[in-house]
């Protein structure tokens, strides 16, 4: 073990006293409306025979997942807020690392599958039930999981082969890659270039996956005779494209960009959506226009 340090002090967002307990409540109403609103979308497609369909399949599978990402933060930041403690062991803060990229990084993954889901519906519908049969979504969802676990093995395993001296503040709210490596006092240029390798290969390549689908999918949309079809078409897609902004949006400025270890201060802000705002949006974005839900 190279460290020198038993745990570290999480300093993000240093707040006033008389707002620590605001913060606290905001953020385990947060927590639990996430958990709420997820748990209902899962027990409506289970006990619905109408929404067993592969989108409903891969909709049930990103509200587990949004549940288990939100936990893996939020509870703990709340109760931090609320108590004044800051500290976290060094083996906590390393689970919380690996769990954080493995539940992250298999978000990517579902809103890739997602799009392809839906490119598979709307531009080859009649072939839409023997391409997206159950077996194909299930080995969707397993790898990503499995990418989920290569990349979280990798980064974490970088990041705590670092040397830590000192207090071992880390200027974030929760143990993230970018803010952990930054309280290294080792050389950090190579695990930089690693996270900065590795999570923009994920990042574009699933981005990639989403263009490219969704590109097929507008020309498909343009072409259709009747103003009606376009707008079922299109309002099928609607949701799932606003996740895809939001989520993918925060997470590029977040990790694949050459300064994203460099701002830990705006990271906070940032970090906040994509771990906890979107998480909780989820329910909203995929029942409010949704009439079948």
């Amino acid at each position: 073990n190279n460290t020198r340090i038993s745990e570290f002090i999480l300093v993000g967002f240093k707040s006033r006293p008389g707002s620590q307990l605001l913060l606290s409540v905001l953020f385990s109403m947060m927590y639990i409306v996430t958990v709420v609103g997820n748990v209902c979308i899962i027990l409506i497609i289970r006990m619905d025979s109408n929404l067993h369909t592969p989108m409903y399949f891969f909709l049930e599978n990103l509200s587990t997942l949004d549940i288990c990402y939100s936990s893996v933060i939020t509870p703990r930041a709340a109760l931090a807020f609320l108590l004044g403690r800051r500290n976290i062991s060094y083996n906590g803060c390393a689970s919380q690392m690996f769990f954080f990229s493995l539940f992250g990084t298999t978000e990517a993954f579902f809103l890739a599958a997602m799009a392809y889901d839906r490119f598979t519906a709307i531009c080859n519908p009649l072939l839409y039930q023997v391409i997206m049969r159950k077996r194909l979504c299930v080995l969707m969802v397993m790898g990503s999981y499995l990418s989920g676990c290569i990349n979280c093995t990798i980064q974490t395993g970088f990041t705590f082969s670092l040397s830590f001296c000192g207090p071992g503040e880390i200027n974030h709210f929760f143990c993230d890659v970018a803010a952990v490596i930054h309280a290294s006092c080792s050389n950090t240029l190579v695990n930089e270039l690693v996270m900065l390798a590795v999570c923009g290969f994920i990042i574009v390549g699933t981005a990639l996956v989403v263009f490219i689908s969704y590109g097929y999918i507008i020309i498909t949309i343009i072409q259709m005779p009747s103003a009606e079809s376009r707008h079922k078409a299109f309002s099928t897609c609607s949701s799932h494209i606003m996740t895809i902004c939001l989520f993918f949006g925060t997470v590029f400025f977040m990790y694949a960009w050459p300064g994203a270890t460099s701002s830990p201060n705006k990271s906070n802000t940032i970090s906040i959506f994509y771990t906890i705002v979107i998480p909780m949006l989820n329910p909203f974005i995929y029942t409010l226009r949704n009439k079948e839900v």
